[in-house]
């Protein structure tokens, strides 16, 4: 019985597209940052970014940004850009902050370019208005609308000052799957699988199994217990993006 659990364990793993160990939910959740824009009226509007502090009741969490200056007016009508991609730990947005660097930040009208200076941006950051709460084991994308027809304001004296005016809004992308099996010590691997994508993980010592990151559907959760136990399948497992589906006990027999 042992050795068939294991060559289960094995097949699934080569049969199927995906298959990879997950965390147990660590009470992170994972957040990638996009840019976006409005049309303006500019041949370019190229910014230099240094980061985006995304601030929860834990504290300030920086996600720097590299690849050097970007032209936004590239990302528009739907179009949008990676800044930066990290774990960060689970709870409310207080607050987002872009912070640009002092230099590098440009807008070209009319074939000339004009170096762009922000009052504030380059040093505390762009301040932007989000209240959203971050579930562990979610995956997040957090859209950073820029208006660059609002953002660029041309002074008395021929200066261009950059006023971001910039709608920031996170989305749930993935979903989350957790339970626990009883007896614990029947030591599962656990598989959630749908069409030909399986993910997998394995129970822990009190029982508890946890997936995060998971594409909504509907999932059948395969258990390969140890021996003398059986193996068991529960089909029909909803997840939604944004929650955690709770399977809560799962009996495994003999």
């Amino acid at each position: 019985m042992k050795n068939y659990i294991l060559l289960a364990a094995a097949f699934l793993c080569i049969g199927f597209s995906s298959c990879k160990k997950n965390s147990s939910g660590s009470g992170s959740a994972h957040v990638n940052v996009k840019l976006t824009d409005a049309p303006g009226l500019y041949g370019a509007v190229i910014l230099n970014i240094k980061s985006v502090v995304i601030v929860t009741a834990t504290g300030e969490h920086t996600l720097n940004v590299g690849g050097g200056p970007i032209d936004i007016l590239h990302f528009r009508l739907g179009k949008d850009t990676l800044l930066a991609s990290q774990d960060i730990p689970a709870g409310t947005i207080q607050q987002v902050r872009l912070v640009l660097n002092t230099t590098g930040n440009t807008v070209i009208v009319n074939g000339t370019s004009y170096d762009l200076t922000t009052p504030s941006g380059q040093t505390s950051g762009v301040k932007l208005n989000l209240h959203d709460n971050l579930t562990a084991g979610i995956d997040y994308t957090l859209k950073l609308d820029f208006d660059a027809a609002q953002s660029i304001v041309l002074t008395g004296n021929g200066k261009y000052i950059l006023k971001p005016v910039i709608r920031a809004y996170s989305e749930a992308v993935s979903g989350a799957l957790t339970g626990i099996v009883s007896p614990a010590l029947s030591s599962p691997k656990v598989y959630a699988i749908t069409g030909t994508d399986t993910v997998g993980t394995v129970a822990d010592a009190s029982g508890k199994f946890y997936f995060s990151g998971l594409a909504a559907g509907t999932y059948s959760v395969k258990f390969l217990p140890v021996s003398p136990f059986a193996i068991k399948v529960v089909n029909n497992v909803t997840v939604a993006n944004g929650s955690v589906r709770d399977m809560g006990t799962v009996t495994i027999v003999q």
